[in-house]
């Protein structure tokens, strides 16, 4: 039978300012492993993807990643304390409850080179 396991899957986040993207994704936590050739792969836990440098028209509003985590109240805690939203220019919302009992709260990565990438950030 041949072996069919995945080990990893990993969306291509665009960035128009390749630079700016890096050190924000790291200011939120993660962890840039590699990077060469227009393309950087950040980690944090179990979680990857790789930033991408350029747009394709259209891409970037219209993706969305999806961060669960284990404590939301403690990174709602750690982006008020970090000041994304004053550094980077992103919106951050208040943390919400929603009615099917998931702790909710929206991180909205608006980069200051106007690619808007949108990442909720649950529990």
């Amino acid at each position: 039978m041949p072996n069919l396991n995945v080990t990893e899957i990993k969306a291509f986040v665009p960035a128009r300012d390749f630079t700016l993207s890096k050190q924000f994704y790291q200011d939120l936590g993660f962890t840039l492993a590699s990077g060469g050739d227009g393309v950087a792969y950040f980690h944090l836990g179990n979680a990857s993807f790789l930033l991408q440098d350029g747009n394709p028209p259209g891409l970037a509003e219209q993706l969305m990643m999806h961060l669960l985590v284990e404590d939301v109240a403690a990174w709602q805690e750690q982006v008020a304390t970090s000041q994304l939203a004053r550094r980077y220019g992103v919106r951050v919302t208040e943390l919400v409850t929603h009615a099917y009992s998931h702790a909710w709260r929206s991180l909205n990565n608006i980069h200051a080179d106007h690619s808007i990438t949108s990442m909720p950030i649950a529990q």
